[in-house]
């Protein structure tokens, strides 16, 4: 038996543990399913990248991501996209990027992200994050590309030079014009005035060396003539042009010795066309639209001077290119033919490397709406919150304590009148099976039964009464009665002894209850004081900045109120468990009633004689 005990104890136990780490589960833990960067953005999506048509790995890749209202909710961006961030597929490893341009009137931005490494034909995966009012912008344009690139010209800008993004301050020495209608954000317009680039040493270049030049061009007229790029230092130049719309790259030494070396796809005026130029240990090649369409022997001359972006200085006016420039770019090694690839498939009009998923909404326990009022809250304000999350706990402990009690009092209830009505008249019997003697005839207590039987109230009223019944007709045999014959003034003092056990009984059913009644009327309470003290704390703060601001009242004031929503949140369950309790317990204490009722009718029934017959006896 005791055996039989301990177990049911553990099991207890085992329950209350698991309701435990079942409040802790709700409360603490974050409900998201899956990884999550970080829970202090609200959104993500995934962002695929196509490498099927590259033709090798490439590493430490620029990669361009076009967001607009058919792919990015511009609404729940923080203002400029200051909250972007990208994540690696591991969803850990943060990566490098910064934003071009990021216009939220027309929903539009352009973001460049370095990729570290891509295979052909393994589609790669990154995140992108936003949804995070409080986050500042962390673009770092330098970090977007590798030790090799030496200017990157967005030409973006309007009414201002040109900024160098890769961070070796190559930016231009005067303003250009520009046109909003460039292929990614806006463009140089080149036919009405070329662009100096800065002499600088970085963009100086060696007899001999290793360059790369990449740009977008959009001819103005049909079979176009002109010098797109140029770097002359003397006799010595490297120039890029077309010619009849035909691109081509004229290098020519110190001495006069020239390389021309030709595309063979002419560019319409109608459409952008990526060209790019590389040249290593002597071989000089041309791209257009990443494919390779001419190359030659060219070593590059020692160039110091100054380069011109669409002409020539040493050639007249009529030379320069007419058309629109964008994304110039320039490296100090000769890139590998899959990067020039994905540079055209990624950055064209038609993005092939690119594609988005659809956006995923972090759990609203921790993030979005729910994540910015709790990140609100004040320090009294948690203060208040933890003291209502200790209550709630404290309250549903207290309901599974007393359903798992009131439980098995019913169950043991219902056992013991099965054999108390076995048993008829027969209380002597009934009170040696509970108390461990011969079972009754035709019934067999198992031991599970006799440790289900003393949870019952039943039980110990029972045993009260038989004690009682045995000291009292005791006494009255010696007072001269008969035997086993009780007076009425027995009778009314076995019930009111077994009426004091009735009173136990109900104490025990109802300890604790009171926890529940303090959760019930003190949680909305203790949630109304952190929400007073919040709202005064936010409007100090107001009265301390001096100015109304919407968006600095707004969270203070929705997060006091998250004070009350805990109260609220205390309260709620605790009433509906108490009613449920409350109305158990009166239907255990109408039983027991009627219980004692019975016995004692029973008892009088068996034991008491009226006075008359007595002295009709004597």
């Amino acid at each position: 038996m005791n055996r039989n005990l301990a177990t049911k104890f553990s099991s207890r136990r085992r329950g209350l543990r698991a309701l435990i780490m079942l409040f802790a589960a709700f409360t603490l833990a974050p409900t998201s399913a899956f990884a999550w960067w970080s829970h202090d953005w609200a959104y993500r999506k995934q962002i695929t990248l196509d490498t099927a048509a590259v033709g090798a790995e490439a590493s430490s890749v620029p990669v361009l991501i076009r967001l607009h209202e058919g792919v990015f909710r511009f609404a729940d961006a923080a203002p400029e996209g200051a909250d972007l961030r990208f994540i690696a597929g591991d969803d850990k490893t943060p990566l490098k990027y910064h934003i071009e341009r990021y216009d939220d009137v027309f929903n539009l931005a352009f973001v460049w992200v370095q990729i570290p490494h891509l295979k052909p034909g393994e589609p790669a995966a990154i995140w992108m994050y936003y949804g995070n009012p409080k986050a500042a912008n962390e673009g770092d344009a330098r970090g977007t590309y590798d030790a090799y690139q030496t200017l990157v010209w967005h030409l973006s800008e309007r009414g201002k030079p040109a900024g160098d993004a890769s961070g070796n301050g190559n930016s231009g020495v005067a303003d250009f014009a520009s046109v909003d209608s460039g292929l990614i954000g806006g463009a140089a317009r080149v036919d009405l005035a070329s662009i100096a680039l800065p002499a600088t040493p970085s963009l100086a270049l060696a007899a001999n060396s290793e360059a790369t030049w990449s740009m977008w061009v959009k001819a103005g007229v049909a079979e176009a003539d002109g010098v797109i790029y140029s770097q002359r230092d003397g006799e010595a130049a490297v120039r890029l042009a077309l010619a009849r719309g035909v691109p081509y790259v004229a290098i020519t030494g110190a001495a006069g010795e020239a390389a021309h070396i030709d595309a063979t796809t002419a560019i319409d005026s109608e459409h952008w066309h990526h060209i790019a130029v590389t040249a290593v240990r002597g071989k000089a090649k041309i791209y257009v639209d990443g494919k390779e369409e001419g190359s030659g022997d060219a070593a590059i001359p020692a160039l110091n001077t100054a380069a011109v972006l669409g002409g020539d200085l040493n050639t007249s006016p009529a030379s320069a290119f007419n058309g629109q420039i964008d994304e110039l770019q320039i490296s100090k090694v000769a890139r590998a033919p899959a990067l020039i690839k994905l540079a055209a498939l990624n950055q064209g009009t038609e993005d092939k490397l690119v594609g988005f998923g659809t956006d995923e909404v972090a759990s609203s326990w921790s993030t979005g709406y729910v994540g910015i009022i709790m990140g609100s809250v004040t320090f009294d304000g948690w203060v208040v919150i933890i003291i209502l999350m200790l209550m709630m706990l404290v309250s549903w402990v207290v309901m599974y304590r007393k359903g798992a009690q009131i439980n098995g009092v019913g169950r043991a209830n219902r056992e013991f009148l099965g054999l108390y009505r076995a048993t008829g008249n027969d209380f002597a019997a009934l009170h040696q099976v509970l108390d461990g003697g011969a079972a009754l005839a035709g019934t067999e207590i198992s031991t599970k039964q006799r440790t289900l039987l003393k949870q019952s109230p039943l039980v110990h009223m029972f045993k009260v009464g038989v004690d009682e019944l045995h000291s009292r007709l005791n006494d009255e045999s010696r007072v001269g009665l008969q035997k086993g014959v009780l007076s009425s003034q027995s009778i009314h003092a076995i019930r009111a002894t077994i009426d004091s056990s009735l009173v136990r009984e109900q104490q025990a059913l109802s300890a604790q209850m009171v926890l529940l009644t303090i959760a019930i009327s003190g949680g909305p309470f203790i949630g109304l004081l952190g929400t007073v003290v919040g709202v005064m704390i936010t409007f100090a703060g107001v009265a301390a900045a001096g100015e109304v601001n919407v968006n600095a009242i707004a969270p203070g004031i929705s997060a006091a109120l998250a004070a009350t929503v805990a109260g609220m949140a205390v309260a709620i369950p605790a009433l509906f468990g108490y009613n449920y309790l409350i109305t158990r317990i009166k239907e255990v204490t109408a039983e027991m009633h009627v219980f004692v009722d019975a016995y004692i009718t029973r008892m009088a029934e068996n034991y008491h004689r009226p006075a008359s017959l007595h002295a009709m006896a004597d």
